[in-house]
């Protein structure tokens, strides 16, 4: 009985851990969704607003590496106890999508593709965060 409740006590912790990351996994995948559409549109008036930095190469490095650590523990984690798969190949294919949008015969495509891979990567987070939140009512 004792060991039981240890378990289920850990299982809840991990529940939290994960839905916290998937929070801040969707968060930063829409935003990177969001700076990656916006920035070859605004890429005029950004200096006007002070704010040319967002269109700098290292800002969006900077966000792939934190979707990738996010996504990467979050669905990790979660993986050990939905045991489904689902989630880490979506998020894998989020991730190739920003890698195909960076590709120089794909330039011209990149303003739809990147956004896209940021979106599905949001998506994967979402159906991860589901499946967690079902597995921990079962005993």
């Amino acid at each position: 009985m004792q060991f039981g409740c240890i378990y289920y006590f850990c299982r809840m912790k991990i529940q939290k851990i994960t839905y916290r990351l998937d929070n801040a996994g969707m968060t930063a995948s829409t935003l990177c969704a969001i700076h990656c559409a916006a920035v070859p549109l605004l890429i005029t008036v950004l200096p006007l607003w002070g704010l040319e930095f967002l269109a700098a190469g290292w800002v969006e490095l900077m966000m792939i590496g934190i979707a990738l650590l996010i996504g990467s523990l979050s669905l990790g984690m979660s993986f050990m106890h939905h045991k489904k798969i689902l989630p880490l190949l979506i998020l894998l294919l989020g991730f190739s999508m920003i890698a195909a949008g960076h590709l120089p015969v794909l330039k011209v495509s990149e303003a739809i593709v990147v956004p896209a891979g940021g979106l599905t990567i949001a998506a994967a987070h979402l159906i991860n965060w589901r499946f967690t939140r079902c597995t921990v009512h079962k005993h």
